[in-house]
């Protein structure tokens, strides 16, 4: 690995992918840092039914738009395909195999610690993603269960499950998208769903949900949030009597305070309707193959898949008292040279927040690099 470089970019996803692209074409080096052996590993390991809930024309990244042969809703090979041709179209190699163990402050900016040997850069750009660290919550007597039992980010398909009364806990959009994977080949799913979740259907009267709240963002939240349950209920029926109630936050609200987005629905509504897919509240105890739950109720189960979400896992390499306030351009991370990006949830979509954070990012550190350089070469 090279000892010193202007940026190190930490992580060859989407984002990381974008951010070098991005400074390519501002003529800044760079060096990306990959601890599997290929870019874009989370996406080449997603369950194999999986599509962008965002429409191909809002979630390509800077300077290469989808292929126009690609559809609408971009299915995850393909997408994988994208970033490989991306990847190229840059020539962008990442440094695969290194695992970065730190990242500390010294005196020449930063110093990165990875697999083979420190790398030193005047600027670090976090980009290894929300999914870094699957989370597992645990439950009263989980350890009894005689089923199987996996996290959602070990899942690829339903092949497994055939027949089987399965438990998928948690109710964002991969277990929902699992649970209707299930559903649709032949497996008796049940979906445990702790609190309120906001539902939202993946086109609205014909148009796109990504642009429905790219539009709502030009109007007051308050309002927006207190109209959209009425839509909603007009095109999706109240789903109370199904087990699903909306959070006390606004949908809005929720996704600009707790970084939530809503569930994009694909299916699973309709094979809730049919009774394929069951509903159940929290868990409250397991036993054996029994589960009990919140409400008291009970029933037993083949395997349980925890859709349970995953945390960033960058607080583990960061030096202890950093803490990067935000996804994107802020202040604090243009003084430190100490960007994240892709950590940003928005109701226009992830992939578009990622190009636009990339830019600017990239404008951001050329500026400093041609600011110090010119003062480097200015006559004392």
């Amino acid at each position: 690995m090279n000892d010193t470089t202007p940026v190190a970019i930490i992580g060859a996803g989407p984002a990381g992918l974008a951010v070098a692209a991005c400074l390519r074409q501002a003529g800044v080096d760079f060096t990306i840092i990959e601890k599997e052996q290929q870019a874009a590993p989370a996406w080449r390991r997603h369950y194999e039914r999986v599509h962008l809930h965002t429409t191909k024309r809002y979630s390509s990244l800077p300077f290469l738009p989808f292929p126009k042969h690609y559809p609408r809703y971009v299915p995850r090979a393909l997408f994988v395909d994208y970033l490989d041709a991306y990847a190229q179209r840059f020539d962008l190699r990442p440094r695969f195999g290194e695992t970065v163990k730190a990242v500390t402050r010294d005196g020449r900016g930063w110093r990165v610690d990875a697999t083979s040997s420190p790398l030193h850069a005047k600027h670090v750009v976090i980009a290894s993603g929300y999914n870094a660290e699957p989370l597992r919550p645990g439950f009263a007597g989980i350890d009894t269960f005689m089923g199987k039992t996996l996290h959602s980010a070990d899942y690829r398909n339903a092949t497994p499950f055939a027949g089987q009364s399965v438990l998928v806990v948690g109710m964002g959009n991969t277990g929902a998208e699992i649970a209707l994977d299930l559903a649709e080949s032949g497996a008796k799913p049940t979906i445990s769903v702790r609190g309120g979740v906001h539902i939202v259907p993946r086109e609205l009267f014909g148009v796109p949900i990504q642009i429905v709240g790219m539009a709502a963002r030009l109007g007051p939240q308050r309002f927006n949030d207190v109209l959209f349950p009425i839509i909603l209920d007009l095109v999706l029926g109240r789903l109370e009597k199904y087990g699903l109630k909306r959070p006390g936050q606004g949908l809005l609200e929720q996704i600009a305070i707790a970084s939530r987005i809503p569930v994009i629905d694909v299916g699973t509504i309709g094979k809730i309707r049919e009774g394929a897919i069951k509903v159940a509240p929290d868990i409250a105890e397991i036993s054996g193959r029994c589960i009990r739950f919140a409400d008291g109720k009970n029933g037993e189960f083949d395997a349980i898949i925890f859709a349970t979400g995953y945390r960033p896992g960058y607080a583990r390499f960061l030096e202890p008292g950093i803490q990067p306030d935000r996804s994107g351009v802020t202040a604090q991370a243009s003084d430190l040279g100490l960007y994240l990006v892709g950590f940003h949830n928005a109701v226009t979509g992830l992939l578009r927040e990622i190009g636009i954070e990339a830019q600017a990012i990239a404008d951001d550190i050329r500026h400093r690099l041609n600011r110090k350089k010119a003062a480097e070469i200015l006559p004392v």
